[in-house]
């Protein structure tokens, strides 16, 4: 349930904090008034993308915030550990939109992307939008609302894996079958490049390694007059380093057995002649396997010669021409095993497409068994809300493949598919008795999609799916008698979910458990939106506004007082 939206900077909205109850809450407004914008703001909130327009001018950005209670919500409990969010009490989503471009969402003060606000918006609202009831003339939306309705969410999602695995096979079989021709063409280009790159075959780390041993090599010399100087001066010379240092041990021990205090000293001593003795071994081996060759440095520059000669061809570095050798190597054994690579290819795209079919035929069985159920459910709905001779019938249908390339295989027979599977799926309707059932989108008037629409979101709530179902304006192109039967529709579904709904008509208005009107004033010579809820006597006198206009007569407060009681 949303509990509070607080909305700012927002379009006409300055600053607007609401508290919305259980049951049915209604809003009214004139024309204009900021009534949309409200629901828009709650679509942002939900995830749906907004530029920086909506941002009220002078401010710097938009910010809408909502408070809901998920108290024993188990999918949002589930969510948000899925997520690593941490739970709080209720759960808050916030959304910014800045003037910068920037566009931040929150949940539970936690950072979020775009799709994980609106993953969640999508487990805790159902939100309506104005002139949506359209859509419903529209055929390719039809599927959506029986899958909506049917309890076969984790066959679909595993059908559309299947789906995306077989469609990227088919690209890249695709794109293989393009590369034929021009990788024959540069065969033996290719042959000729990797013959010169392997005649040279560099090691990555080769480079350094050659500059660091020719180095040593071209210096063997002066390594060698260098190497016994310091192994002269440190035991051979007269008056070594080794001689002086154990002249000064013996001194330090015939102190220490004088002075127990020289002892410290005499045991470093004793350590930096080991010290000394490890640096004259290894300088005298070192010493020992100096060997000046002039062939093997000419050998070493010719190879090193040779790595950048191949790397100015193929790339400027070693890495850089192993990189490309990989490239056309992969390229020229594509085209030595082509029929093989095309073979494999169309193997495993037939496989994902039996598995495509058998998932798509099983929920093409889910669908007839839903569209039962909703034509059943459907008709009871309509006969309440002024439609008691009416027919509906979910109509599916598959088409076989004349495709050679694009189709999944059902049972060996070939059919046309989409990311939804083989069912086409159309809602059909008859109003009156007596009359063939037709295409709604050709027979159904403007208060009759209303009608038909409502009827859908009331057998849609009874999955539980939803908290919380906004209505904007679902009372499009309905008065009089039958708006009182779509105000009873909309405040049975409110016995059960939390309803927010627009509306401009008093018999739904008069329903409401809590009522709110949406206000435009001039403040500051700036056009500003409010709202605030109604007390009794306020709720009385909009109602009757909505019955008679601006001249509010005792008459019309009556009638408002019987609408508003009649529930």
């Amino acid at each position: 349930m949303l509990k509070t939206l607080l909305v700012k900077d927002y379009a006409l909205i300055e600053s607007i904090n609401i508290e919305f109850g259980k049951g049915l809450n209604i809003i009214t407004g004139e024309t204009g008034a900021g009534k949309s914008i409200l629901i828009d703001a709650m679509g942002l909130l939900l995830g749906e993308r907004a530029s920086t327009e909506v941002i009220r001018k002078g401010a710097s950005k938009s910010y809408v915030e909502g408070i809901f209670d998920i108290t024993n919500n188990k999918k949002i409990d589930a969510f948000l550990e899925e997520n690593a969010i941490e739970p709080l009490p209720e759960l808050i989503l916030r959304r910014e939109i800045s003037t910068k471009g920037s566009n931040r969402c929150f949940i539970n003060d936690t950072p979020v992307s775009l799709s994980v606000i609106k993953n969640v918006g999508n487990l805790m609202v159902d939100l309506h939008g104005q002139h949506e009831h359209q859509s419903l003339l529209r055929n390719e939306t039809h599927i959506d609302f029986l899958d909506e309705f049917g309890n076969y969410r984790d066959l679909a999602e595993d059908y559309k894996k299947l789906y995306c695995e077989l469609q990227n096979l088919l690209k890249e079989i695709k794109i293989l079958k393009e590369k034929e021709a021009s990788l024959r063409e540069k065969k033996d280009f290719y042959s000729f490049q990797i013959k010169e790159i392997d005649s040279v075959s560099p090691a990555e780390d080769e480079e350094e390694r050659l500059i660091e041993e020719l180095r040593i090599l071209e210096n063997s010399e002066k390594l060698a007059s260098i190497t016994s100087s310091v192994y002269g001066s440190i035991y051979e010379d007269e008056n070594s380093v080794y001689d002086s240092i154990t002249k000064i041990k013996n001194e330090l021990n015939e102190l220490t057995g004088i002075d127990k205090s020289f002892g410290e000293s005499f045991g470093e001593c004793v350590n930096a002649i080991a010290l000394i003795n490890d640096i004259a071994e290894f300088i005298r081996n070192y010493k020992s396997k100096i060997d000046v060759d002039p062939a093997e440095v000419n050998k070493k520059r010719d190879r090193l010669g040779a790595i950048n000669l191949i790397k100015k061809k193929y790339g400027g570095s070693v890495k850089a021409v192993l990189e490309y050798r990989n490239k056309i190597g992969a390229e020229f054994d594509l085209v030595e095993n082509f029929s093989e690579k095309i073979n494999s290819f169309e193997k495993q795209i037939e496989s994902l497409r039996e598995q495509c079919g058998k998932c798509a035929d099983n929920i093409s069985k889910k669908r007839n068994q839903a569209s039962t159920l909703i034509n059943k459910e459907v008709k009871e709905v309509l006969a309440d809300l002024g439609i008691p001779d009416s027919n509906f019938d979910v109509r599916i249908k598959q088409n076989k493949s004349s495709s050679g390339e694009d189709y999944i295989t059902v049972k060996g027979n070939k059919y046309s598919y989409s990311a939804k599977g083989i069912d086409e799926v159309e809602f059909y309707i008859s109003t009156n008795v007596g009359e063939d059932m037709k295409p709604l989108a050709k027979v159904a008037s403007g208060g009759e999609v209303s009608r038909i629409m409502l009827a859908l979101k009331t057998i849609l709530a009874k999955n539980d799916r939803f908290p919380l179902i906004i209505f904007d304006e679902i009372d499009t192109g309905v008065s009089g008698r039958i708006a009182q039967k779509v105000g009873r529709a909309l405040k049975s579904l409110a016995n059960f979910y939390q309803v927010i709904s627009i509306t401009h008509l008093p018999q739904i208005a008069g329903l409401a458990d809590h009522h709110f009107i949406v206000e435009k004033n001039t403040n500051d010579r700036r056009v500003v939106s409010s709202i605030k809820k109604l007390n009794e006597n306020e709720r009385v006198r909009e109602v009757a506004k909505l019955m008679s206009g601006e001249n509010v007569t005792e008459a019309s407060l009556e009638g408002a007082r019987e609408l508003i009681n009649s529930k």
